[in-house]
């Protein structure tokens, strides 16, 4: 039987979204379609069960899958229109659930947990570069209520609440309010996409567990998308987890463009072995950024994962691979459900 997968982070709810976004929205990020090739092919990429997309539950098939689907807000929208946004994504999201009701939707990490205990494909809700909140923060609340699990405050560029690697603004007084109200809602902080100086101000200020869901090793690939050891230790201390990315150029130096599928599982494989050399067993965890990111060609898509998964066993073993498979992204969820 197949690992459990619970995987931190993939775009396919954008994906899946996109091409019926109100055309203003579209118009701002300056594409009519999210995944590349998706303009030969606009209904192969419409449907959850069934899609041209790295993330499918054909492609899933029969491994116990847990995937938290992120709500990517671009930067070129304003607050205002980041509402809008989200909530058009999550409204087509609950349409595909509703389409596939052999899905279960999990709105804690009780809920993640039984559903990987019945080998079931569950859906866990997340934001990446959450800047509607800077328009309404009481939506913290409301989207806790509704299943909201996690939540980054920036992408790459500066923001209203925090600020990406393109800059080295530290976060604002309301980014700093919000994390305090996201942390008394349950909603875990998520600090891929932070530049440094961000990161900093989170480990300075949580009081609750936090997470990088998409981030690999800066020591092994030196992309400042990646965490230093330090920021992998701060991870750790704080109860957290480091999910790898499967983004071939964050993985290795360089690896852009024709290169991307060209990544091996060894070079893959060094990011895990410097989190495990720096002690952090129970804190690797999956991040893949599936449809959000050109990936090696053993990780281009959720059929790939069982092969992975195999080598995964061969090379470290059962019990980490376990571990970074599902089991510490499991913990962790429920970590931010108690500590």
């Amino acid at each position: 039987m197949p690992i459990p997968v619970l995987d931190l982070h993939c775009d396919t709810a954008d994906r899946l979204a996109w091409q019926f976004l109100p055309t203003e929205l579209r118009r701002v990020y300056g594409k009519d379609f999210y995944g590349p090739g998706d303009e030969t092919d606009p209904e192969g990429c419409r449907d959850l069960a069934r899609n041209r997309c790295h993330i499918s539950l054909e492609k899933i098939g029969a491994t116990p899958w847990e995937q938290c689907f992120a709500c990517f807000i671009p930067d070129e929208l304003e607050p205002a229109q980041a509402v809008e946004f989200e909530a058009f994504v999550s409204n087509y999201f609950k349409q595909q659930l509703a389409n596939n009701p052999q899905v279960t939707w999990a709105r804690s990490a009780d809920e993640a947990e039984s559903a990987l205990a019945a080998g079931r494909v569950a859906a866990i809700r997340t934001i990446e570069n959450a800047r509607l909140f800077a328009a309404d923060p009481s939506l913290i609340e409301k989207l806790s209520a509704e299943g909201l699990l996690m939540a980054s405050l920036s992408w790459n560029a500066g923001g209203p609440l925090a600020s990406g690697h393109d800059t080295h603004e530290h976060m604002s007084a309301d980014g700093l309010a919000v994390m305090a109200r996201m942390e008394q809602c349950r909603v875990a902080m998520d600090v891929s996409h932070l530049n440094d100086e961000c990161f900093a101000d989170v480990v300075a200020n949580a009081a609750r567990p936090f997470c990088a869901s998409h981030s690999n090793s800066r020591a092994v690939c030196g992309h400042p998308r990646n965490l230093t050891d330090d920021q992998f230790r701060a991870v750790m201390a704080a109860g957290g987890v480091a999910g790898l990315n499967y983004c071939s150029g964050f993985i290795v130096d360089g690896a852009w463009g024709e290169k991307a599928a060209q990544v091996t599982f060894e070079q893959v494989a060094a990011h895990i072995e410097h989190w495990l050399d720096l002690g952090g067993e129970d804190a690797v965890a999956l991040g893949g950024d599936l449809d959000g990111a050109s990936v090696p060609a053993i990780l281009d898509g959720a059929d790939k994962l069982p092969a992975f998964q195999a080598r995964l066993v061969a090379h470290f073993g059962q019990t980490v691979t376990e571990k970074l498979c599902y089991k510490n992204a499991l913990s962790f969820l429920k970590r931010g459900a108690t500590a």
